[in-house]
């Protein structure tokens, strides 16, 4: 098939021009749900911080993780976290770090390296997407559409190279007819392989960069229905900011 569709969600979320201008972004998040109990955080608990993407290479810093004083640096190249104090010094690091989920369960404990790790590399790939499509590697195939809530999305079948960390080589992508992300599914590898169906929607424009501000995360079922009852994982973002790669900062 053409690849108009990669296409028309490059240009509804900003245009691949925009996206060249840029070295990161920096976005304000909450991450919460009821997964974070299961994984040995504390009830209720909800991960509000900073987060800057580096849109060149694959790595994220959050500040603050977990504690007030700490931050976190995930960097996919060397495949290491590291926690680090607010002034950049590292005092712990876990690398490599994707093999060190090898033989944990759906509900097995995260320490804060390994829950840095998830986040890390979920976030990097959900706010480079689709313009992380054109990059070195990947390949984008549009599919058969799919019928969800009285509309018809189309759908890009995307494979990621070993060289990306990600939820899982292949993930499906929804476009609605605007062009705009609807959902993802994808199998969740490093939490026991669960299938997942994951919801975007409350697009904003932060400086012409059309961002998604309300996700939400569900068990995707094996006929690829997924139950919208209560999600697992919910990220809500309140601002962005993007970084001109001239260093330049634009507010939105």
């Amino acid at each position: 098939m053409s690849d108009d569709l990669l296409d028309a969600a490059v240009a509804m979320t900003g245009g691949q021009r925009l996206w060249d201008t840029l070295a990161g972004l920096r976005i304000d998040i909450s991450i919460g749900g009821p997964i974070w109990a299961l994984k040995g955080w504390p009830t209720g608990a909800t991960f509000d911080q900073i987060i800057t993407v580096d849109t060149v290479r694959q790595r994220i810093l959050f500040s603050p993780f977990t504690r007030p004083d700490r931050e976190m640096v995930f960097d996919a190249t060397t495949d290491t976290v590291k926690m680090q104090t607010l002034d950049g010094n590292t005092f712990e690091s876990l690398s490599p770090a994707r093999a060190s989920f090898k033989g944990m369960l759906r509900n097995s404990a995260w320490d804060a390296l390994h829950l840095g790790y998830f986040l890390g590399y979920a976030c990097w790939n959900y706010f480079t997407t689709p313009f992380l499509f054109t990059y070195p590697g990947v390949h984008a195939r549009e599919i058969e559409p799919w019928r969800e809530a009285g509309q018809t999305w189309r759908r890009l079948a995307v494979r990621f190279p070993p060289s990306i960390a990600t939820h899982s080589p292949d993930q499906v992508f929804y476009f609605d007819s605007q062009g705009l992300q609807r959902r993802m599914d994808y199998v969740a590898d490093v939490n026991g392989s669960a299938l997942v169906g994951h919801y975007t929607s409350r697009h904003k424009s932060f400086d012409g960069l059309l961002v998604a501000t309300r996700r939400r995360v569900f068990r995707r079922n094996p006929d690829n229905n997924v139950n919208l009852n209560l999600p697992s994982i919910t990220l809500d973002i309140h601002d962005a900011e993007l970084i001109r790669a001239d260093n330049e900062r634009t507010q939105p």
